[in-house]
């Protein structure tokens, strides 16, 4: 599995009792934290694919609360050593991580399963819509990535 420079992966904690859950997503003492910009849930459906985005300033902290998403990564930085390489990460209640995304990393995402997902991100800037740029998940130029379901 390719693993994209400055791509953080963590597996978070679950604090189960006879009440319910606590799902830790992020402290200001773990290393991953910069400063808070935004906290905002999305949801998506079922084969439904949000991307491709790309920021320019922003480090992103994907975590799925509910659900199961396969999350995408392109490297787009000419000067990376993982220049032009793709990540994939299954996240969801069975792989519990938060994924950071440092700037000009494309990202995108496909709903799998069978329910909608309940996806977390926790920004170090807020929302500016001149600091992202978006393109068509399925049909661009630059990243050659099939998003149907694979069986292996």
């Amino acid at each position: 599995m390719t693993m994209i420079e400055g791509v953080i992966i963590k597996k978070l904690n679950i604090i189960p009792d006879d009440r319910g859950k606590i799902l830790h997503i992020m402290k200001s003492s773990e290393d991953e934290f910069n400063t808070f910009g935004e906290v905002y849930c999305s949801t998506i459906y079922p084969g439904i694919v949000k991307g491709w985005h790309l920021h320019k300033e922003m480090t992103l902290n994907y975590v799925v609360l509910k659900g199961k998403i396969k999350f995408v990564l392109y490297d787009a930085r000419e000067d990376s050593p993982t220049f032009r390489q793709i990540q994939e990460i299954i996240m969801g209640e069975e792989n519990f991580v938060r994924v950071t995304v440092p700037p000009m990393v494309w990202n995108g995402f496909k709903g799998i399963g069978l329910e909608e997902t309940f996806v977390i991100n926790f920004t170090d800037i807020p929302h500016d819509p001149n600091e992202i740029i978006r393109m068509d998940p399925h049909v661009n130029e630059m990243i050659q990535y099939d998003w149907k379901t694979k069986d292996r």
